[in-house]
């Protein structure tokens, strides 16, 4: 995540949109967005949106339906969508955020499809207290009455692997590639290549891309930029990464652990705080070169990062990743030398300062990871949290009494854990907001339920022959 963040959202560039002057940076209006829709031959338009667990929805309109969507009239069921509102409350209304206008390179360039990403309203104007997106621009504004705005970088890994006869997704890939391999070794090396070159097209600026450590498991990070902005790319990326993928007759996945016995997929969150243009964590007066600040976000981290599990690794399986023994972080502890324990400080400093939560999985709902890590963090600030001190040596190789010793505790060991966490932690509650929270509460925990019911091969192994 080089670089200091970008100062607008991802929408088409004109080099891939016909040279229509699409451009990052852009503040449209609506009379531009009818403009650019027509000149560009846009003939359907997605209106999306995200469900509580972080799942793309969208309305299709046609063009000649643009003008009345612009005007906030675009209405939807609610009560049909996972967490939203009872149905007789159903009513809601799609508000398009016209930065986000963007032309889905892999669609037909006669009569183009475009998107605009929503943010979801009641039928009196209010937004709507459970729409991850509103939760995020919430606690942003919580941040910039401090002074601050939010840069994030993420990390995205996936898996690709092979589809079966009927089109269904398998966890079988052919290749044995490793960390930065290269092809012939690196089977999806063209696939990746061609999501690169589409995200691209989108107005992303790819930082880099590269194989993983596990067999068919690869990395695409893209630069990091205002929070908000962050959120909406990470479900753009998903979408356009799934889409591309499809395309090359394989399926990717952002299922944290897929397979035992290898590594899982993270999404390593790398975040700064900017005030007045510069990086708040930085003071290079510091030893380590971070400020005040710095600590305090770090404190405030660790207090709340327990409760924080449930929704950024928000999945039963995200806790098969969540476990020593495959670079995955357990360990709450921090770190500016190694890359055990749960938060990083990277080597570069000054306006490149950050602090790199590593628990995060792809599977999470990036408005609501953002939301409850900016929280956690500005409640550091506010309450001058400080940290423990850093944790330099590698924890995996430390025994129980050495970690006893150091005060070093755990993650939850599963979702159910990381739920009853989240209800006890106030602050956390506060920023989903209680009825978002009962529902996601109530959601996850039948998810539990349901899991817990399930035998699995593995106890058949185990028990069946010998009980």
């Amino acid at each position: 995540m080089p670089g200091k963040a970008k100062e607008a959202k991802i929408i088409g560039k004109g080099a891939a949109c016909g040279g229509s002057g699409m451009e990052i940076g852009m503040n449209y209006k609506k009379e531009e967005i009818l403009r650019l829709v027509q000149e560009e031959d846009v003939e359907f338009i997605r209106l999306q949106f995200t469900d509580m667990f972080g799942t793309f929805k969208n309305v299709a309109i046609t063009s000649s339906q643009l003008e009345k969507a612009l005007d906030n009239r675009c209405m939807f069921d609610g009560s049909c969508i996972d967490g939203y509102v009872r149905i007789e409350e159903s009513d809601m209304y799609l508000y398009p955020d016209l930065n986000t206008l963007a032309i889905f390179p892999w669609r037909p360039q006669q009569g183009k499809v475009a998107r605009l990403i929503c943010d979801v309203y009641r039928p009196n104007g209010q937004p709507f207290e459970g729409d991850p997106r509103h939760i995020l621009k919430t606690v942003l504004s919580q941040a910039e009455e401090m002074g601050y705005t939010f840069h994030v970088g993420p990390e995205c890994e996936f898996f690709l692997y092979h589809t079966d006869d009927d089109g269904q997704p398998t966890t079988v890939t052919h290749e044995k590639a490793g960390y930065f391999d290269v092809g012939p070794v690196d089977l999806g090396e063209n696939a990746r290549r061609d999501m690169v070159l589409t995200l691209e097209e989108m107005g992303f600026t790819i930082e880099e891309s590269h194989h993983e450590v596990s067999p068919g498991q690869h990395e695409i990070d893209f630069l990091y930029d205002e929070a908000l902005n962050t959120a909406d790319n990470i479900m753009t990326f998903k979408l356009a990464v799934k889409t591309i993928a499809k395309r090359h007759g394989l399926h990717a996945t952002f299922m944290p652990k897929p397979k035992s016995g290898i590594n899982g997929s993270g999404m390593h969150t790398n975040m700064s705080l900017f005030r007045d243009g510069e990086n708040a964590f930085a003071d290079s007066r510091d030893p380590l070169g971070l400020s005040r600040e710095a600590y305090w976000f770090i404190g405030g981290l660790m207090k709340h990062v327990k409760g924080m599990a449930a929704i950024t690794n928000p999945l039963v399986n995200s806790y098969k990743r969540l476990v020593p023994g495959f670079e995955a972080p357990v360990y709450i502890a921090w770190s500016a030398t190694n890359r055990s324990p749960l938060i990083r400080i990277p080597a570069t400093r000054g306006e490149n300062t950050r602090i790199e939560l590593r628990c995060p999985d792809p599977a999470c709902n990036p408005y609501l990871t953002l939301a409850v890590c900016l929280a956690a963090g500005l409640a550091g600030i506010r309450n001058q949290i400080d940290p423990p001190a850093a944790v330099d040596q590698n924890i995996f190789h430390m025994t129980e009494a050495q970690k006893e010793e150091l005060h070093i505790e755990s993650l939850p060991g599963n979702l159910w854990e990381a739920l009853n966490e989240l209800e006890k932690d106030p602050l956390l509650m506060d920023v989903l907001g209680s009825r978002f929270a009962k529902n996601y509460l109530e959601a996850k925990r039948m998810e539990w339920t349901e899991y817990s019911r399930q035998v699995s091969q593995w106890e058949i192994d185990q028990y069946l022959y010998r009980i």
